[in-house]
């Protein structure tokens, strides 16, 4: 994925170990920093957004792909996929327009080749990824690691955030 126009950084953990309860607390931190942040979230399930009895879930069931909701606080895209295989990092990425977002934070798309954060629990014993990944540029993690990668706390979201700006985007 190289060329993009908007830097990536993926994160990437086994599941329970709280990407989503950090990104929560990075996106605050890096708009602070006057950057404009997008998500890319990629969910194993199916979801629903939309909900029976609104105009726009019947408009969709309808047959309307895609049905955008739009007001003047936000925008809504719904598109149905017909081949119902899973989606690419890539194809996502095309959404953002680069003169509107500074950088995309990506959860999940572990495999993408797209510089990463390990995110690590020791309490959940699971195996490292970036053993095996060499995208992964920092381990985020609860304990001490015997590691030549950078490590943070992944406790101290400030810190990841500092990281992110100065280490990452080099700003």
């Amino acid at each position: 994925m190289q060329n993009l126009k908007i830097p990536l950084l993926g994160f990437a953990a086994a599941s329970s170990t709280g990407k989503t309860t950090l990104l929560t607390q990075l996106i605050p931190l890096l708009k602070a920093k006057n950057l404009r942040i997008g998500v890319i979230k990629h969910s194993h399930h199916d979801f629903e957004i939309d909900h029976a009895g609104k105009d726009s879930f019947r408009l969709r069931h309808a047959g309307a792909t895609p049905m955008v909701l739009v007001s003047k606080h936000r925008r809504v895209i719904i598109e149905e996929f017909e081949n119902q295989i899973e989606p690419t990092l890539k194809e996502q990425i095309a959404i953002f327009n680069p003169t509107e977002t500074d950088l995309i934070l990506v959860e999940g798309f572990r495999d993408a080749p797209v510089p990463k954060i390990e995110l690590h629990r020791a309490e959940l014993n699971k195996p490292f990824l970036h053993l095996n990944d060499s995208h992964i540029i920092a381990i985020a993690s609860d304990v001490e690691l015997n590691t030549n990668l950078p490590q943070l706390n992944l406790n101290q979201p400030a810190e990841i955030a500092n990281f992110i700006f100065h280490h990452f985007l080099k700003l």
